[in-house]
């Protein structure tokens, strides 16, 4: 059962908000760590809510890591390649669609992977857990080859980096305080923490990020963090931008196993 509450909420008038081109509608959602059934109901939640606003021209951003650590990662991705076809959804490629696409062919990657939640990941490919436990890693890299579509495999590898909408840039992990915004490695648009997450100036665009977990979307005045851990915490959320509003839905799994969708200032 879907519950969707709608809570406005007014932002600071010290200073202009930041804006998303006007006749635009970006939601933009975490890290979903192999949660399908919290992503299909947020995709639900985010569909019937673009109707009920009426009509503009509305991008869907996925902050990447759709993949490992939650049980059906091969289910997160075929929503994910679905929903492409039928609306504009752009994602951006996270940690751990790097660390699956180089375990391919990169024995000591392959060995991070699995550590950090890619065992899951090829568990939900069909692979089977015995035979993987017993696998030596160039084994692994075989039954990986066997199981994983092609198909998969290049969707995941066409991801972006960064995203600018309006006021606004989207990426995965954040990026590097002292480096012009042209000049960001890839490193760090995937994987950085610090300086990032305590940097307290403005970047020019707020920067709206995954990769870091927080028990409710961490919106700072120059960064929104919206990682609500998914795979851990049964709560997947999206920032809903329009104009210079800004609101959360959340699918959150409460302790009886249904999956509500809630909206409003859930921030930090």
């Amino acid at each position: 059962m879907i519950l969707a509450l709608r809570q406005l909420f007014s932002r600071s008038q010290e200073s202009a908000p930041a804006q998303v081109p006007e006749a635009e509608r970006v939601y933009a959602i975490g890290d979903i760590h192999g949660r399908s059934d919290l992503f299909e109901a947020l995709i639900e939640a985010v569909e019937a809510d673009d109707a009920e606003r009426g009509p503009a021209e509305t991008t869907v951003i996925l902050l990447g890591d759709l993949v490992d650590r939650g049980p059906d990662s091969v289910g997160v991705v075929q929503l994910a390649w679905d929903w492409q076809k039928r609306r504009k959804v752009r994602i951006l490629a996270g940690n751990h669609e790097e660390m699956f696409l180089r375990s391919f062919h990169d024995t000591e990657m392959l060995r991070h992977f699995l550590r950090h939640g890619g065992r899951e990941t090829l568990w939900s490919y069909g692979i089977d857990r015995r035979e993987l436990k017993l696998a030596t890693l160039e084994e692994t890299q075989k039954l990986m080859d066997a199981a994983v579509p092609g198909r998969d495999r290049v969707f995941m590898d066409n991801f972006e980096d960064m995203i600018t909408i309006g006021d606004y840039l989207f990426v995965h992990a954040g990026i590097n305080p002292d480096v012009p915004l042209e000049d960001q490695k890839r490193q760090d648009l995937r994987w950085i923490r610090e300086p990032f997450l305590s940097h307290s100036k403005a970047y020019g665009p707020v920067v709206v990020h995954g990769h870091s977990i927080s028990e409710a979307p961490d919106e700072r005045t120059n960064r929104i963090g919206i990682d609500t851990g998914a795979y851990a915490s049964g709560v997947l959320t999206a920032l809903v931008l329009e104009g210079g509003n800004r609101e959360f839905l959340s699918a959150i799994q409460g302790e009886d196993g249904e999956i509500r969708v809630t909206a409003g200032p859930q921030a930090a």
